[in-house]
């Protein structure tokens, strides 16, 4: 089946092909109303437009694209099925390695790396129709929930120039919220795919561990890093995530596909149990106005579950193991890096590792240990409940020449990570989190709010983050254009 490449031409423009969610432009594409290349042509204009002002996309493959796309034009379409992208240009983060495309971590140990492979979540998501037209950015070893390196720069908001994107999947979530793309991958160790869909508007979703076939990975047992999908609204999250989920025999203890796709598991949403809301997880300092703009919003979901309760299970230990482990993971990950480059790593980079290097077997156990007797409480909480609610950042965007946020509410944090406890606590229990945009600050600036599902069930995430998109119009309030701050 050809595409019908005249019908294109007079149905659509290249701008109002950007305005289109990914769910409409995959619709288009299996129509035979667009082709794969003309979609890569409008991203690639985009791009020209407002690539100067964000820093979102520094790295670009679009020959390779191009090639990718003639051959997807030669297939036979009628074997593509429902989990197929059908030719959409899709956006990989730049600690993950694409094929002859250059791969640098933000950092400059590797500013000249192009690998000669493919990450197998990449390989998946390519032969399931997704076109990679470019990497996004990242802050070195995706370190940090502030998107700068010292070999791209900076990446900046599109909803005020003056403030961080946040990360470390900052570079996507500005490549979404201007129309570089429809949909973008990220990974998520301490918020890095919800602390940016946060700051810009727009869906992170950090799934299950394991969820997201990834590598070959030299720490592949590793359980608190994920791969997961970042877009527009919850529809295109849930089709991203259909695109990226599935088993691999190279990542050990990967989990398959469900059987019924997370895109269909929104078209009946049920009536939800009880919801528990959180303003602080019990161990936060938070801006004002966030709580505000989160409770509010919070308070809304009695409209679609039983009621909502201010709850939480105890997270006292949370922040311990969330360091420890993340420490060890460092050490294991980046010791050969801090032994022969030490003079090329940045400052938190070199904290993080000898942190790890410091750590005794004894404080390890103790953090496994707590995070089991964590987890057993988290099933037991959603017995009761069906999700827990909670905000995404303890501020808004901040300025972007800032590394980290040293201090709020006359709470002093020590070290750079400690601001992002929000969605790091979290992350330690192994459970699915969504975010999504809940509100706006007086300055215009988006919030977010995080939603946290069972262990292995991101389609009840989902389904409550839809059941909340569907009365808001937040999804589509992205700037597209960059908005000059203040």
């Amino acid at each position: 089946m050809l595409y019908k490449a005249v019908v294109f031409c007079q149905q659509f423009n290249m701008e109002e092909l950007i305005k289109k969610t990914a769910t409409e432009v995959v619709d288009l594409l299996k129509a035979g109303e667009v082709s794969p290349q003309e979609l890569i042509d409008a991203s690639e204009n985009r791009i020209r437009e407002v690539e100067g002002e964000v820093n979102a996309m520094p790295t670009l493959c679009f020959d390779r694209a191009r090639a990718h796309a003639a051959r997807l034009e030669k297939e036979d379409r009628s074997e593509w099925g429902e989990r197929h992208l059908y030719g959409l240009p899709i956006a990989i983060k730049d600690l993950t390695p694409v094929k002859d495309v250059r791969w640098t971590s933000g950092s400059p140990i590797f500013e000249n790396r192009v690998p000669d492979f493919s990450d197998l979540m990449v390989e998946q998501l390519e032969a399931r129709g997704g076109i990679v037209v470019g990497k996004s950015n990242t802050p070195e070893f995706g370190a940090g929930g502030q998107t700068f390196n010292e070999v791209f720069g900076t990446t900046r908001n599109p909803w005020n120039l003056n403030r961080t994107v946040g990360g470390s999947s900052g570079g996507a979530a500005a490549a979404l919220a201007t129309g570089e793309v429809w949909l973008a991958q990220g990974s998520d160790l301490g918020g890095s795919l919800r602390t940016p869909a946060s700051f810009t508007g727009v869906v992170g979703l950090r799934p299950s561990p394991k969820r997201v076939a990834h590598g070959p990975s030299p720490l592949p047992f590793a359980l608190n890093s994920v791969e997961g999908p970042m877009a527009r609204n919850v529809t295109d999250a849930a089709l991203f995530l259909d695109m990226m989920a599935g088993s691999h025999r190279r990542d050990p203890g990967s989990l398959p596909a469900p059987a019924r796709s997370y895109r269909d598991s929104l078209k009946n949403i049920p009536k939800f149990r009880k919801v528990a809301y959180s303003p602080d997880l019990g161990q936060c300092p938070i801006d004002p106005e966030v709580a505000e703009i989160c409770e509010k919003a919070a308070m809304e979901f009695a409209s679609f579950c039983e009621g909502v309760e201010e709850d939480c299970f105890d997270l006292s230990e949370a922040d311990m193991i969330f360091q420890v482990l993340r420490a060890q993971q460092f050490a294991a990950a980046h010791e050969p890096n801090l032994r022969t480059y030490r003079d090329k790593l940045k400052p938190e980079m070199i904290w993080n590792i000898e942190k790890g290097l410091k750590l005794t077997g004894s404080e390890i156990g103790e953090a496994q240990r707590a995070q089991g007797v964590l987890y057993h409480k988290v099933t037991d909480f959603f017995d009761e409940y069906d999700v827990l609610l909670a905000p995404a950042a303890i501020v808004p965007a901040f300025d972007h020449r800032l590394r980290y946020i040293e201090e709020l509410n006359g709470i002093k944090f020590d070290n750079y990570m400690s601001w992002l406890a929000l969605p790091y606590l979290l992350t330690v229990t192994s459970c699915p989190v969504a975010c999504i945009p809940c509100g706006y600050t007086k300055s215009g600036l988006p919030v977010g709010l995080q939603i946290m599902a069972p262990n292995a069930r991101e389609d009840i995430a989902l389904q409550v983050a839809f059941a909340f998109e569907r009365e808001h119009d937040y999804a589509a309030r992205v700037p597209l254009d960059p908005r000059p701050g203040a």
